[in-house]
């Protein structure tokens, strides 16, 4: 497998441990009566606090992981990985760890700054392929 793969592989584990632990602080938030109903009552309604920030930072995941996974796809169907572009997957992964406790401890503009070098990360693999 490609480094890159690799990386795309370990965010999809790290997509999953975000739902975790969203699921858990969301279900300690409205209860499990309502995390186990219809949720009719709460839904559409931003969750407040600590559930709230893991939310917004698995959602954000969500739109960062098409586009990584764009990226690697572009990097291994057009066979042009190399070190370069296995160094940016391993920031992006970086970079996508440490987003998640700076989104939920309000790191201002921390925050930002980690996504930025993800998303940065990840155009430069794509440009990288196509030059």
């Amino acid at each position: 497998m490609t480094p890159e793969l690799t990386v795309l592989a370990l965010a999809g584990l790290l997509q999953f441990g975000q739902f975790v632990a969203y699921s858990i602080e969301a279900q300690k938030t409205v209860g499990r009566r309502v995390a186990m109903g219809t949720r009719d009552d709460v839904a559409g309604k931003p969750l407040p606090g600590r559930a709230g920030r893991l939310q917004r930072a698995l959602n954000n995941h969500f739109e960062g992981l098409i586009m990584f996974t764009l990226a690697v796809v572009v990097v291994t169907m057009g066979q042009q990985g190399s070190f370069f572009t296995a160094l940016m997957a391993w920031i992006y992964l970086g970079a996508r760890i440490l987003y998640v406790p700076a989104y939920v401890l309000g790191w201002v503009p921390g925050r930002s700054l980690i996504w930025s070098v993800g998303m940065g990360a990840t155009v430069l693999m794509i440009l990288a392929a196509l030059f």
